[in-house]
């Protein structure tokens, strides 16, 4: 049999790949850093968790809608909406210090990047075939990572200086992102879904009315996007805050040398330097070099097990995040790396067999009920592990919040093995 031939990519594929990376890019360098900045401006931990939460929950519910708004008005007129929404609300950032203030706007940029999201992942699906389906992906997911790794290292190195270098620098990014859908994004030719956004709730509550599925997913929203999400609203601060970030920075010059550690640290008044929390409190720089190989590894176990086994490494991570204080800060490293193996090996592989176990017509529906488990563990990272934290920090303890994320997730492997032991798992169609 032949090997089929790879199609080539149309421009508009390279342009939606260049708005991503400058779309994370932005994203990332607000989100990963904002515990610290709101620990810099003296608000509580609760308060944090307040914002992070209604964030999450607008990032990650606002796209089930959003693709409906694209379908009848296009998508390049719903990316320029979403960037009108996301410039004003980043520069108020430079204007606003009252909770009020930034509160609304971050729930503004959360809103922005809700109907930004599916646009891009659908702009790919839109130029590509089953010959280069895999690939185009593939490249969509690396820029992913690439934008969401330099996002945090740049406007760490920049709020070291300024605070509002950081958000002019992001602000920046979605300005170039305006000027490049307006003048090179084409509309991509794609088959429309031509359903009214009554239909969609209709669709979706048929969706959730399957009780079996719905309790699923309230599972995944408890025990594994919750603590999933804490993870990223949290290490960012715990390692600039609470860890000897100077003798981190001696650990990395040690490894990789003087320039790369520079890269990652900043000079203090005294002339020492200090890595910076959000440079190195994120997983992207290890996916990007890692998701194929680990995807190759576990592609052929079934999907349960392998979802199982990813939860296990999470939590084994969380629990070496909170050696890190106790013993060696450099372990922060490694429980930063345990977590990302089992985030490269759960979270593609949950939203696979999410994908599978619906009617090939209903793939996209069940989808997008994902959104909704997503979101719920978003609302609840915040609200309970971001408040928690400030919690242990008053005993003295921050490094707790880590075993308590560790058991909420030994807790999410127990009641998955019930839920299949009692209920059974879902049947992954073929077709």
């Amino acid at each position: 049999m032949a090997k089929q031939k790879l199609s080539p990519f149309p421009p508009v594929f390279w342009i939606a790949n260049s708005i991503e990376v400058l779309e994370r890019f932005a994203y990332y360098g607000i989100y990963m850093g904002f515990g610290i900045y709101l620990e810099y401006l003296g608000y509580t931990k609760a308060q944090l968790g307040f914002i992070q939460s209604l964030f999450l929950v607008l990032s990650y519910t606002i796209p089930i809608i959003s693709g409906t708004f694209a379908d009848r008005f296009g998508f390049k007129k719903v990316l320029l909406i979403s960037y009108l929404a996301y410039l004003p609300s980043i520069l108020l950032l430079i204007l606003t210090r009252s909770f009020s203030g930034i509160a609304l706007t971050m729930l503004s940029i959360g809103f922005a990047a809700g109907i930004f999201k599916p646009l891009i992942s659908g702009t790919v699906r839109a130029v590509t075939d089953s010959s280069n389906k895999t690939l185009g992906f593939g490249i969509f997911y690396a820029m992913v990572n690439i934008g969401a790794s330099f996002g945090p290292i740049v406007a760490g190195k920049l709020r070291a200086i300024s605070w509002n270098y950081a958000f002019i620098a992001a602000a920046i990014a979605i300005g170039i992102m305006f000027l490049i859908t307006l003048f090179f994004y084409k509309e991509p030719p794609r088959q429309i879904e031509g359903i009214t956004l009554k239909q969609k709730f209709r669709d979706l509550y048929t969706a959730l009315s399957d009780r079996k599925f719905l309790f699923f997913l309230i599972i995944l929203g408890i025990f594994f996007w919750s603590p999933f999400w804490a993870f990223f609203n949290l290490c960012a601060m715990y390692i600039d805050i609470n860890l000897d970030t100077a003798r981190l920075y001696l650990n990395f010059k040690t490894v990789l040398g003087t320039a790369f550690a520079n890269f990652f640290s900043h000079e203090t008044a005294d002339g020492s330097r200090k890595l910076l929390g959000e440079t190195i409190s994120h997983t992207g720089y290890i996916i990007m070099f890692f998701q194929i190989f680990v995807s190759r590894i576990v592609k052929n176990f079934k999907a349960i097990p392998t979802f199982l086994f990813g939860l296990f490494m999470i939590m084994l991570g969380f629990i070496t995040l909170g050696l890190a204080k106790i013993t060696a800060p450099a372990v922060v490293f490694l429980g930063i790396t345990l977590f990302a193996i089992g985030e490269m090996i759960a979270s593609p592989r949950i939203q696979e067999y999410i994908t599978w176990i619906a009617p090939k017509e209903k793939a996209g529906l069940y989808m997008g009920s994902n959104f909704l488990s997503t979101g719920l563990g978003g609302l609840l990272s915040g609200l309970i592990f971001t408040t928690l934290y400030g919690y242990f920090r008053q005993q003295g303890h921050p490094e707790y919040v880590w075993y308590a994320l560790a058991v909420n997730m030994l807790l999410g492997i127990a009641a998955i093995i019930w839920f299949t032991k009692t209920l059974g798992t879902f049947e992954e169609l073929q077709e």
